[in-house]
């Protein structure tokens, strides 16, 4: 199996790389890169590449890593022996599958994400050692084992919102998504929008980037924030002489909410432009 990426997904060369060594491998692929640089959407198409159904578990800062294997209803079980029902003599009636044991059941090879795991208590991702390692895990209250018929592709995501334990680390292959370079960000607009102007797409860009590199910004804004700014712009039907005559100094973006998402950033944006047009008198 090879992946090359979508029609839907720009994968560069390191990152088709990434996968295929994850799935010689039969490691997780551990994904890092700022917000908006399509790590959840890399499995999304890693899955319809490769024909595969995809699982996905989305983290919590409330998810803890039993949840991904099972749990256990003992509350439910209880209420229903004192209402004299049958099934409470079944234990099975009151263990719920976690994703995990969706994916290790699975009779076909499916694609698992791991949606955001720093979100999770620091704990979570040793917690996970084993299963992810043995492919297998034990459920205590029927006394089972459950082994991975299929051994799942694993795709794990991060913010890197916290520092992921060595152990973990060791365990998966990792990759970091670079921002995507100028090249690179007109392929994938013009994946999203074939139809689109390129003088339009020139010009935004050129905003979009100049933002980005405006010292001191708490969020630089990413590529799907680009992505939904460039549908504004079309749906509004912006003139293209106004992104081609805007100087980055003068005045904030059109349209800025799509890139700009705090306050804080909006006024740096305004203190840079009042500081220009003084400097210009």
């Amino acid at each position: 199996m090879s992946f090359s990426g979508t029609e839907r997904y720009v994968a560069t060369d390191d990152l088709r790389m990434a996968v295929d060594a994850a799935v010689t491998l039969q490691r997780p692929l551990l994904v890092k890169g700022e917000p908006g640089t399509g790590k959840t959407m890399l499995a999304e198409e890693v899955a319809q590449a490769l024909g595969k159904r995809l699982i996905q578990w989305h983290i919590k800062s409330t998810t803890k890593a039993q949840q991904g294997l099972y749990d256990y209803d003992a509350v439910s079980r209880l209420r229903d022996s004192q209402l004299g029902d049958d099934k409470v003599h079944d234990i099975k009636n009151y263990i719920k599958k976690g994703k995990l044991w969706e994916a290790f059941g699975a009779d076909e090879q499916v694609v698992l994400l791991i949606d955001e795991v720093d979100k999770a208590d620091i704990e979570f991702p040793n917690d996970l050692l084993v299963e992810l390692d043995r492919m297998e895990f034990f459920v205590y209250e029927t006394g089972e084992t459950i082994k991975a018929k299929q051994r799942p592709i694993v795709i794990i995501t991060s913010n890197n919102e916290k520092e992921l334990p060595d152990a973990f680390l060791r365990r998966c292959f990792f990759h970091f998504i670079k921002f995507p370079e100028r090249e690179t960000m007109i392929e994938i607009v013009n994946v999203h929008y074939p139809n689109i102007k390129q003088t339009l797409v020139r010009d935004a860009l050129d905003i979009f980037f100049d933002v980005r590199d405006v010292p001191g910004l708490k969020k630089k804004p990413s590529t799907s924030e680009l992505i939904d700014w460039l549908k504004l712009l079309m749906a509004d039907d912006i003139p293209d002489q106004i992104l081609k005559d805007h100087d980055p100094k003068n005045a904030i973006p059109p349209l800025y909410g799509a890139l700009v998402k705090n306050e804080q950033d909006v006024h740096m944006l305004e203190r840079l432009a009042f500081m220009h047009r003084r400097k210009m008198r």
